[in-house]
Order: C-alpha cells, then sequence, then structure tokens
C-alpha cells in the first residue's frame, strides 16, 4: 500500500474498485478516500489529512483532498459529498493528468 507522510492511513474507504471505467487510455482500476490522522487538539479535534488515492494499470497516485481539523468523521463525510456530487470524475481525470505529467517528466530525465 502506497503511503503519505510515511504513514500506513488510519481509514480507507473504497469508491471505486470495478476497474471499468477508463479516462485519457488509462484503466482505472481503483479509488480510495484515505484518512491520515496527524495530531490530535484537546479543542479541535483530529487534525487530518484525506486523500485520494487513484490507481490504474499504468500507476497510481495519491494527491491531498482536504486537511485541516475536520472532526472524527472526516473522510466519512468527504466520502458522501464526493458520491452525491459529481465530483469523483473529476478527481479520476486530475489523477490522471497529473499521472501522465509525472511519467512524461520520468521518461524526458531518464534519457
Amino acid at each position: 500500500m502506497q503511503q503519505h507522510y510515511g504513514q500506513i492511513p488510519h481509514k480507507v474507504i473504497v469508491l471505486l474498485s470495478s476497474g471499468s471505467y477508463y479516462e485519457q487510455g488509462f484503466k482505472v482500476e481503483r479509488v480510495e478516500l484515505r484518512w491520515y490522522l496527524k495530531r490530535r487538539n484537546d479543542g479541535l479535534g483530529p487534525c487530518c489529512t484525506v486523500t485520494t488515492n487513484v490507481e490504474t494499470d499504468k500507476g497510481s497516485i495519491e494527491l491531498v483532498f482536504d486537511e485541516g481539523y475536520r472532526g472524527p468523521n472526516a473522510i466519512e463525510e468527504a466520502g458522501a459529498f464526493l458520491t452525491s456530487h459529481p465530483l469523483l470524475s473529476k478527481i479520476i481525470l486530475h489523477s490522471v493528468l497529473k499521472l501522465k505529467s509525472i511519467q512524461k517528466e520520468n521518461i524526458i530525465n531518464n534519457s
């Protein structure tokens, strides 16, 4: 499992796992939300980072979706928001474009 901030996520929610979604020539196999606890504050509660992890047939990428003091149900609320609004396809597109850019840079740097 890919890690953010050198940690294994504290919670994971799978948003897509069918492997039948295609974007720009990439087969999207899995999309996850990951919740990382950074620290706790007695007054504000947990400070966390919520990331999206998109796994494709050509690589994976994890991007920050939200950060801050969001309460104990931050990942569940983010998941509900993403699945009730047309944002999941936007996240997949953004992730695929970023992954393509990284792969292109690696090809140029390795030439």
